[in-house]
């Protein structure tokens, strides 16, 4: 079942264009990662499929409903978000950051559900700490914890492992790939080519606004997108624990 399709999707920001006729779908049951180098387009296409960019053609559908024509409650009700920026305003404890994911349940409901989601993420001992005490990484598993607590069909994270030590990049993508595995959708931006591989069901290759490739993880990061894409020279080798890529800058 298609939880979110971008339908040739065109969005500028100020005269830039930003997606240019960008399609792709993501199911219930898998984990989708977008690929590509920066300013590819990957953010933009998550803030344009949480309603958070305009678009100015094409269509975003959550669940077969165009976005445009749900409420801000039903889009919250059918989409966690977890957003690139970590900033967090005021120096609240992690758990009633986390049980920010739930504002239409109950205040004791939604801080139970909040200290459940900081144990899945490791961040369990931190629930009564303020978030301005936090280090950068435990901030990113508190806010983690504030998307899982939203307990929606369809997850989209921009850059969730951005700047995390590698035990704490595994652990987020372990929760994302867990979340895919019991029945959630699942979109993530990943620069980490090694590490999509390893986690994604399939990859989208995005270069300039637009998809250039859209497919399992060694079909669409094949040595010449790699090349075109990445500027990398390489191919994939097989490890113990999954994929590697064995790669050099182009000449």
């Amino acid at each position: 079942m298609s939880l979110l399709s971008l339908e040739k999707v065109h969005a500028r920001l100020s005269k830039a264009v930003v997606l240019d006729g960008v399609s792709l779908e993501v199911a219930a049951g898998e984990v989708v990662a977008l690929c590509g180098p920066n300013g590819a387009g990957k953010s933009s296409a998550i803030r344009a499929a949480v309603g958070l960019l305009g678009i100015a053609g094409g269509q975003v559908r959550l669940g077969g409903a165009s976005i445009a024509d749900l409420s801000h409650r039903r889009r919250a009700e059918r989409i966690a978000y977890l957003p690139q920026d970590r900033r967090i305003g005021w120096n609240l404890p992690a758990v009633e950051v986390a049980a920010l994911g739930a504002p239409f349940l109950s205040g004791t409901e939604a801080l139970t559900r909040a200290r459940a989601a900081l144990e899945e993420v490791g961040a369990g001992h931190l629930a009564d700490r303020g978030v301005a005490e936090m280090s950068g990484g435990e901030r990113a598993r508190v806010l983690l914890a504030r998307a899982l607590v939203v307990d929606a069909p369809l997850l989209l994270a921009d850059e969730p492992i951005a700047g995390l030590d590698p035990d704490a990049q595994r652990l987020v993508l372990e929760r994302l790939r867990a979340r895919a595995d019991a029945g959630a959708g699942v979109l993530v931006s990943l620069h980490d080519l090694t590490l999509a591989a390893a986690f994604a069901d399939r990859v989208v290759v995005m270069d300039q606004g637009q998809v250039v490739a859209h497919a399992a993880p060694m079909e669409a990061l094949e040595p010449d997108v790699l090349r075109r894409v990445f500027g990398l020279d390489g191919g994939w080798i097989e490890g113990p624990d999954g994929p590697l890529l064995a790669a050099r800058r182009a000449q």
